[in-house]
């Protein structure tokens, strides 16, 4: 059996004012390549399929971009598992859920040996067989979500916590024993190949700058110690920087495209491994995923920037940037700047700007703005910010704030 290991896709997400969505599913439709060209049985998806930022009609369109892209994997028996991470909406991936159940019944209970050629989706603590395309053996899958009160903290006692930290420390140990229980199982057997799936911050990870859209504080961290004894292999997601735990085969995939600054320097991947009635064979291969460049430019001196940026970053067309951009008044139009910036850059996602008075930066940029009138600053500011906007939006936006400014000064 061929499986393949990815996590953290976020479709749907936002940078800043730039839309993901294309290039996230460019990501999805290389690893369905993959899958194609190195012939994969299983693929993994080990959490945060979307974006919490996702509208419901986009999601909609994610289901029917997935439909399409792994039409041909599931057609030829290929399985998808997935579970859900901190950034799933629960409601949305428990109406998926359901919807699954009505369309394929019969394939719910824990340790059921399932059928291929389907999407199994995980929103609670999950045990579920496979058999391998040869019929010579089968794989057993502990599908494990983000640990959350409503998936682990089961029961009036279980919700019962003073304070963050305790709960954090309820939710390890229910994680903990939550594993351990589903390897109790009737159908459960020592010496089957075993693959856990989970979507956790496991003790002793490389974080990376930060976390993505989660504080430590806030974070729940697991103890994996006995998972080198008691699986084949681990495949993790939450932690975006792909690496392995201590042992080759505790690893996180990482998540398939660059999400914010943090990951700038990041290499994106996914992982291949196969297993055999004995276990793991061969050695697990990682296979490399291009991505979007990120990252900042500080603009210093724009006379003298502006001509180098545009000779230098030939191309960057598609680059995600944030722009910090210093100006001295009187001499750089600040407006103009802009503009050219958004033409050499046009998928800037944040950018801010600084005055410069000829004895250096401002220390209160708003200074310069004291001998403006409230008007003036309003339109100067809008002008600035409504650039990239089509005419019409622009011209309605411009409309209104006459409209409010016309009554404030009559006011």
């Amino acid at each position: 059996m061929k499986l393949l290991h990815t996590a953290d896709w976020h479709l749907n997400d936002r940078l800043g004012r730039i839309d993901r969505t294309e290039d996230l599913r460019r990501a999805v439709e290389r690893v369905a390549a993959i899958c194609r060209e190195q012939s994969i049985d299983v693929l993994i998806v080990a959490g945060d399929l979307f974006s919490e930022l996702a509208r419901p009609d986009a999601l909609r369109e994610t289901i029917h971009h997935w439909q399409e892209v792994f039409a041909e994997f599931l057609g030829r028996g290929g399985t998808i598992l997935t579970l859900t991470g901190n950034h799933d909406s629960e409601n949305f991936c428990q109406t998926l859920l359901n919807a699954m159940g009505l369309a394929a019944p019969g394939t719910g209970h824990s340790g059921d040996l399932v059928p291929p050629g389907r999407l199994y989706l995980a929103a609670d603590p999950t045990f579920l067989r496979l058999r391998d395309p040869s019929g010579e053996f089968e794989v057993q899958f502990l599908l494990m979500p983000y640990p959350t009160p409503t998936r682990y903290l089961l029961g009036a006692d279980g919700q019962k916590y003073t304070d963050p930290d305790e709960k954090n420390r309820l939710l390890v140990r229910a994680f903990e024993e939550t594993i351990q229980l589903l390897r109790k199982h009737p159908n459960y057997r020592a010496g089957v190949p075993s693959v856990l799936a989970a979507h956790a911050n496991v003790f002793g990870a490389v974080v990376g700058e930060s976390l993505f859209r989660i504080t430590p504080q806030e974070d729940v961290v697991v103890n994996g110690q006995t998972f080198a004894d008691q699986f084949d292999y681990v495949a993790l997601g939450h932690i975006h920087k792909a690496q392995f735990l201590g042992h080759e085969h505790i690893r996180y995939s990482g998540s398939i495209e660059k999400m914010d600054l943090g990951e700038a320097t990041d290499s994106k991947s996914v992982c291949v491994f196969e297993l055999g009635p004995a276990g793991r064979v061969g050695e697990i291969r990682i296979v490399p995923l291009p991505s979007t460049p990120i990252y900042e430019v500080i603009l210093d001196d724009p006379e003298v920037d502006l001509p180098r940026l545009q000779a230098e970053t030939e191309g960057a067309e598609r680059d995600l940037v944030n722009l910090h951009v210093r100006y001295e008044a009187g001499r750089d139009s600040l407006d103009e700047t802009l503009k050219r910036l958004a033409e050499i850059f046009p998928r800037w996602y944040a950018r801010d700007w600084k005055e410069r008075g000829r004895l250096g930066l401002s220390l209160a940029p708003a200074e310069a703005e004291r001998t403006r009138s409230f008007a003036e600053t309003v339109r100067n500011y809008l002008g600035a910010e409504l650039q990239n906007h089509s005419d019409a939006e622009r011209a309605g936006i411009l409309g209104l704030a006459e409209e409010l400014l016309a009554d404030a000064e009559g006011g």
